[in-house]
């Protein structure tokens, strides 16, 4: 698989990359271990090297099983990890943000124990948490780059503001941030902001929480742990109407030979060389689909056609329930 490079960093990974939340659970019941397992060393078998997890997803159980599955291959590959939720150890559940100094510090030996490993290549702070200063929060993240510890600094659903703040203190690698051709947001003010600054952008949920790869309509039922029943745009009147979007991406996938998954990863790609999506799935054929994008080509004129496309549909609901909104772009 071709490679990218995240930020003046310097970090090099896959220009695909896994993101492994859902093996865990949120969408729907976490799968199989020895299955996940198969599938994250696959997953490097086809030349895939950045890996996305967080203390958060299960909580904990997560980072154990990407730990497990890396670590005949630690040195081939690039972990990344997350902080910044305030977790329950009992009832195991994130009850609020925390991104103070030493609780980064504890979650990074923490996680450091669960990934089996020596060193985590790309630290980010899950959510911005306002009460706390930025400047605290990439100093302990410096800190930890120190002590080699840490090699990366990265955030997720930053605001431009936080992310200057931020890169001022601690050049920051790399936003992960939702983007895909169904939320476009990230165009208006954070893509110049990255690219001014330097700082590569690793996109989640780029196949739309899996709306984008046609295998979900109005008549679709999600399992109840499934987060997707709390989220607007996934309501059935939404799914219904934004299924147009859909339809469009598949008639291009067919006149190319492709899915709707790839022309969607595919479109992310194009956007700039230092975008890298992580993709997740908990199914084998799903991750060697996904891969294939790296490979398919989109013309001026494919993109412009896909443009022409999403113009034509404006997508309905909102992309989080309102107390999920409120935490991101800040």
């Amino acid at each position: 698989m071709q490679k990218r490079t995240l930020g003046h960093g310097r970090l090099e990974v896959s220009a695909i990359g896994l993101g492994c939340m859902s093996m865990s659970g949120n969408y729907g019941p976490a799968g199989d271990r020895q299955e996940m397992i198969r599938i994250i060393r696959a997953a490097v078998d086809q030349g895939v090297t950045f890996f996305d997890t967080a203390e958060v997803y299960g909580p904990f159980a997560n980072e154990e099983l990407v730990g497990e599955a890396l670590q005949p291959v630690r040195d081939r590959v690039v972990i990344a990890t997350k902080f910044g939720w305030k977790i329950d150890p009992v009832a195991k559940k994130s009850v609020g943000l925390d991104s103070r100094p030493e609780q980064i510090k504890r979650v990074a030996d923490a996680s450091l124990k669960r990934l089996r490993t020596d060193r985590i290549d790309l630290f980010y702070q899950h959510r911005v948490d306002t009460s706390v200063p930025m400047e605290d929060v990439a100093g302990a993240v410096r800190e930890l780059i120190q002590a080699g510890k840490v090699k990366h600094f990265g955030l997720s659903e930053a605001g431009v503001g936080s992310i200057r703040r931020a890169h001022a203190v601690q050049p920051v690698t790399a936003l992960q941030s939702e983007y895909s051709l169904w939320w476009r947001e990230p165009e208006r003010e954070v893509l110049p902001t990255l690219e001014e600054l330097g700082i590569g952008f690793v996109p989640f949920s780029p196949l739309g929480k899996g709306f984008l790869t046609g295998k979900i309509d109005a008549d679709t039922r999600f399992d109840p742990s499934d987060f997707r029943n709390t989220i607007p745009r996934f309501n059935v009147e939404n799914r219904r109407a934004n299924k147009a979007l859909v339809d469009l991406i598949a008639t291009l996938a067919e006149k190319k030979h492709a899915t709707p998954a790839q022309i969607a990863l595919a479109w992310l790609l194009s956007q700039k060389p230092w975008i890298v999506p992580i993709p997740g799935t908990t199914k084998m054929d799903r991750m060697k689909e996904n891969n294939g994008a790296a490979d398919l080509h989109l013309s001026s004129d494919d993109l412009r056609e896909i443009e022409d496309a999403a113009s034509q549909v404006a997508v309905r609901g909102a992309r989080y329930p309102e107390q999920m909104e409120a935490l991101t772009g800040r």
